[in-house]
């Protein structure tokens, strides 16, 4: 397998390359749009191609001097991934120094009216895809000495989630996945970092149709530019844990604190499903 690390580019003068998947929307498209505006070269990586041209034009639009912005159309739960990862980056001339795992789904409703596709597709894009990507990713960063994987969880991710049951699992999986290989890369210069959101102002949220108003009005959802901003400061920072927005780091200290006996039942009330 080819490796994700390019040669650096001739005449490129950019802070680093960011690797950003789900690029197009939310959280993903806000964070390309900043990596951008901080002076980093950015591979946006979706599946919509005429989606992805559009993003990548306006990114353009954005940049500094310097700096590369590539779309690259892929789906990311395929077996090529990283080999087409590999050979965009070397391609431009590019080294990976900043990938993000943001591509993700979510399903509302009860387990048992899930169908077995939507699920095997929920587990291969939000625990498969990631941990491979992230697992190659951190083999090439350590011999270098420096990188950083962010990797895109949610505050459901604390508590299991009755009407989201295999989402805030997977969820769950992410968040305990990027602490302990954090842990595991001590001292090598690379970190992971896994960012903790509360409701996002996207319709992610709507479309599974399981937040009460009462939820809503408890934990407001916030703009993906705002948890962008709050992601950079942390990466900055070198957090290892990223929780966007005071509500959320209250909620997520409250959520690994009271007994899931207590913090399952609640959960099921605010994310059942609405009409």
């Amino acid at each position: 397998m080819s490796s994700l690390q390019g040669s650096g580019g001739d005449g490129v003068a950019s802070a680093g390359t960011v690797v950003i998947t789900g690029a197009t929307k939310g959280i993903g498209l806000a964070l390309a749009r900043l990596f951008v505006r901080r002076s980093h070269s950015v591979v946006v990586i979706a599946r919509d191609q005429q989606r992805l041209d559009a993003v990548a034009e306006g990114l353009r639009a954005l940049a500094r001097h310097g700096c590369i912005v590539v779309p690259l159309a892929l789906d990311v739960t395929h077996d090529d991934a990283t080999v087409r990862i590999d050979e965009t980056l070397a391609q431009h001339g590019l080294a990976l120094d900043i990938l993000i795992n943001n591509a993700g789904m979510g399903l509302g409703g009860p387990l048992v009216e899930q169908s077995p596709a939507d699920l095997e597709r929920l587990i291969a894009l939000n625990i498969t895809a990631l941990t491979r990507l992230t697992h190659h990713a951190v083999k090439v960063m350590r011999p270098r000495g420096k990188g950083h994987v962010i990797n895109i969880a949610s505050l459901g991710g604390y508590v299991p989630g009755p009407n989201q049951a295999a989402y805030y699992a997977s969820k769950s999986y992410v968040i305990s996945l990027s602490e302990a290989v954090d842990w595991e890369l001590s001292g090598s210069g690379v970190r992971v970092s896994v960012v903790v959101p509360g409701p996002v102002r996207t319709d992610f949220h709507a479309d599974m149709k399981a937040e009460t108003a009462f939820y809503r009005r408890f934990l407001p959802a916030m703009e993906p530019e705002a948890i962008a901003r709050s992601i950079y400061r942390g990466y900055s920072f070198g957090q290892g844990v990223i929780v966007p927005g005071f509500s959320a780091r209250f909620l997520s200290v409250a959520l690994r604190i009271l007994p899931h006996p207590l913090t399952v039942p609640l959960t099921g009330w605010l994310l059942r499903q609405r009409p």
